[in-house]
């Protein structure tokens, strides 16, 4: 071979393997930021992104993780004020859920004009300029519940739903994926009340619970929840007035610890449960993926499947649903 040749070849090589070695030994700060810090959903939420983290440090690829959200998932003052932080702090990339689907898009936006770019899981966004979107495909899982409750009311009865919170773009999508499936599947369910809101604790919840079961009690068959706080009060609620066990159908979204001990003895009859472990560990790995320069999907969907007294120690199920929080939180 030529020796110019020779030597401009070597040059390449030399170089090609600097730039890989660069790409290995590249540093990531993201911040995660949940919609709050307080419930077992965002606790899941957190493991898959530490899951990420390790896989990714195996890979020569370090991320330094942040996890910040408000306590409680009404304060979108203080979730637009860590947004704010962390551009300040110039991280960089961001994975939010963001509380409000309206409120969140100007703190995002800002963001991106500020070249740094945004992931957003488990809840909408009214915007696209976001990098990516990973979450449970919500409407269809307010369908799964609807054909649950159906399932267990024989195609009639009197129905409640208590809706979560305004804004809240995740359980929106799930209690209208309920309300338009009853209707056209299941015409002889009634719905008797839709207007209530649980609120973001469980305290709130268990208050409107006992307000809807006060008017209501005595016609209603089956209620519907959209998310783990108004599905752990709910039930308790019906435990109190001697109307759960199946008295009164249940349906509730999420797999906390509590509602799984319900759905187990008795007093839940349906679980419609995502997969926020996967979600949290997606959210990560793909905004790594669009830092070091690859494609991204737009829309990652992340699962979702109905759970029930039948088919919960199925191994799969089992696995959703008694995720190895110890195993990435301790």
């Amino acid at each position: 071979m030529n020796p110019v040749l020779r030597n401009l070849l070597t040059c390449a090589l030399f170089l090609s393997s600097i730039c890989l070695s660069c790409a290995a030994d590249k540093s990531y700060t993201i911040a995660v930021i949940p919609k709050g810090t307080t419930h077992e959903y965002w606790q899941c939420i957190h493991a898959g992104a530490i899951k990420a983290q390790r896989e990714l440090q195996e890979k020569g690829i370090k991320v330094d993780l942040i996890w910040k959200g408000p306590l409680r998932e009404d304060d979108r003052d203080q979730q637009i004020q860590v947004v704010e932080n962390f551009m300040t702090r110039r991280v960089s990339g961001m994975v939010l859920a963001p509380l409000d689907n309206q409120a969140m898009v100007a703190p995002v936006n800002n963001a991106i004009r500020a070249k740094i770019p945004v992931v957003i899981f488990d809840s909408a966004l009214k915007t696209d300029k976001y990098v990516s979107f990973v979450a449970t495909d919500n409407y269809k899982g307010g369908q799964l519940a609807a054909e649950r409750m159906g399932q267990l009311l024989e195609g009639k009865g009197n129905v409640i739903l208590l809706r979560y919170a305004v804004g809240s773009a995740s359980t929106e999508e799930r209690e209208a994926g309920f309300m338009d499936t009853l209707k056209s599947k299941f015409p002889n369910i009634k719905v008797i009340s839709s207007d209530q809101h649980a609120g973001a604790t469980r305290e709130t919840a268990y208050q409107a619970s006992q307000n809807l079961l006060n008017r209501f009690g005595h016609e209603v068959n089956g209620i519907f929840c959209p998310c783990e706080p108004p599905t752990v009060a709910m039930a308790k609620a019906l435990r109190d007035i001697g109307k759960a066990g199946g008295k009164v159908k249940m349906v509730g979204f999420d797999a906390g610890s509590q509602s799984v001990i319900d759905l187990k003895n008795g007093d839940v009859q349906g679980l419609v449960v995502q997969n926020p472990l996967r979600m949290g560990y997606l959210g990560v790995i793909t905004m790594v993926q669009h830092l070091q320069g690859e494609k991204v999907e737009k829309r990652i969907d992340t699962g979702v499947q109905i759970v029930t007294p039948e088919n919960m120690e199925q191994a799969g199920i089992k696995e959703l649903i008694h995720p190895p929080l110890d195993t990435y939180l301790k």
